[in-house]
């Protein structure tokens, strides 16, 4: 008799865990999966959590994504709550080991393991009233301390902080963000664009102090106080929001002798790990770049796209099915009324294209590398965002004069590259509504 097959274990159950086991269904895998997470929660999106969750927009049931009664449905066991501490593989196997001494036996491993939030290195980040945001528990605690916060101080200028310092706001909070780069969100967005969500967060009155960094967090009793910098000052408050990045989460892969770099778990195109079993894929990843005109070497993305894409092709190759993650990288931000969308990566542009007005509120920048479209960051374009993001998936371009003139719809510029000569020939224009 053969024996019954030891399940897939999925290390991790959020975006990027339950996408791959959803599709590992939907190729007709019927072998047992067990998916494991450490949060108490079944999997749930993230990104309501700094914007309408916070604001009481949102409720907690709305955030799930796959709940218990789907997993049990489909043959998943989801274990909550109990996180894996332990491995032990070889090529045809293994057993790891929960935090509640579980031993749970598998064929197939896969790590979708996720990142968690960075430390501030400062004293004081112990106090209470000195929060961070990562998990649906930390924003409940988030959202009850904003409700009863006159003045918030936002340590980092990224996604999470400027969507946070926005939440704030709308929640009637004097709120000042700290900076330390010389622009907001330089990791991310073409400076024209950070130029811009300075001026548009100052209009809505925060206060953005950039080149400026918090070197300690003070105050009595077990409530902070105040966040001094380094040129001297101290800015008064009752509330710290600390949103300074996320380190992959690595520990399991270390433990198991997997190549891990300080940005993430070592996958190839195909998401596997150095040991040539292992999948990985999500926020825990450091891979070869997805994105034909983006940057050289390897990238380590953090979006809800890139964690549903590269689950997808993960479970694709642990059914031993011939694949690549290759993608556009496309991400989304909500600051308030203002939504950003981008299509591409635009950090090696050699030219930048401002279609309309900054002013406006309503406008997009294209971003060129040797005359090629290779990204768009979007402002309540939403029109211009899905043409310039479906003429990159199709491989396709828009000449940047053409894309300059705010009264000719993006559409009639698309343009097919040549693959051979790197020229560009006319492509017939879409049927259907301009943009």
């Amino acid at each position: 008799m053969t024996p019954s097959p030891r399940p897939t274990l999925v290390v991790g159950a959020g975006q990027a865990g339950i996408s791959l086991v959803a599709e590992l269904r939907e190729l007709g895998d019927d072998r047992p999966i067990v998916l494991v997470g450490d949060e108490p929660e079944a999997p749930y999106e993230r990104p309501p959590l700094s914007k309408t969750y916070l604001r009481g927009e949102h409720d907690r049931a709305s955030l799930t994504l796959r709940d218990a009664a789907w997993c049990t449905a489909h043959d998943i066991e989801l274990v909550t709550a109990d996180a894996v501490v332990a491995i032990e593989r070889d090529a045809s196997g293994g057993r790891a080991v929960t935090a509640s001494g579980r031993e749970l036996a598998f064929d197939r491993l896969a790590l979708t393991t996720g990142a968690t939030e960075a430390r501030l290195p400062v004293d004081g980040t112990e106090l209470g009233r000195v929060l961070t945001l990562r998990t649906v528990a930390d924003a409940d605690v988030l959202a009850t301390a904003l409700r009863d916060s006159r003045d918030v101080v936002v340590v980092g200028g990224g996604f999470i902080g400027l969507e946070v310092a926005a939440s704030a706001r709308a929640l009637g909070a004097t709120v000042t963000v700290v900076e330390a780069a010389d622009r907001l969100l330089a990791r991310s967005v073409t400076p024209v664009l950070s130029d811009f969500y300075l001026w548009a967060h100052e209009r809505r009155g925060t206060t953005v102090l950039l080149n400026t960094q918090a070197v300690r967090i003070h105050g009595t009793g077990d409530h902070a106080e105040a966040v001094v910098l380094d040129d001297g000052r101290e800015l008064s408050t009752d509330l710290v929001v600390i949103g300074v990045g996320a380190l992959p989460r690595t520990d399991l892969a270390t433990a198991l002798g997997l190549e891990v770099d300080p940005r993430g778990i070592v996958v190839d195109r195909r998401t596997l790990t150095s040991d040539g079993v292992t999948v990985a894929a999500g926020d825990c990843t450091l891979g070869p770049n997805p994105y034909a005109r983006g940057l050289s070497g390897p990238l380590r993305l953090e979006s809800v796209a890139h964690a549903t894409d590269q689950a997808r092709v993960a479970a694709a190759t642990l059914l031993g099915h011939e694949t690549a993650y290759v993608s556009v990288p496309w991400f989304w931000s909500d600051q308030g009324d203002l939504r950003l969308q981008i299509a591409g990566l635009p950090h090696s542009a050699d030219q930048l294209v401002v279609r309309g007005e900054l002013g406006s509120e309503s406008f997009s920048l294209l971003s060129y590398r040797a005359g090629l479209l290779i990204a768009i960051e979007a402002i309540g374009a939403s029109a211009d965002y899905v043409v310039v993001k479906r003429a990159l998936e199709r491989g396709m371009t828009i000449p940047a004069d053409v894309a300059a003139d705010p009264t000719v719809p993006l559409r009639r510029g698309l343009k097919t590259v040549d693959a051979r000569t790197s020229d560009t020939i006319q492509d017939r224009p879409e049927t259907g509504s301009s943009s």
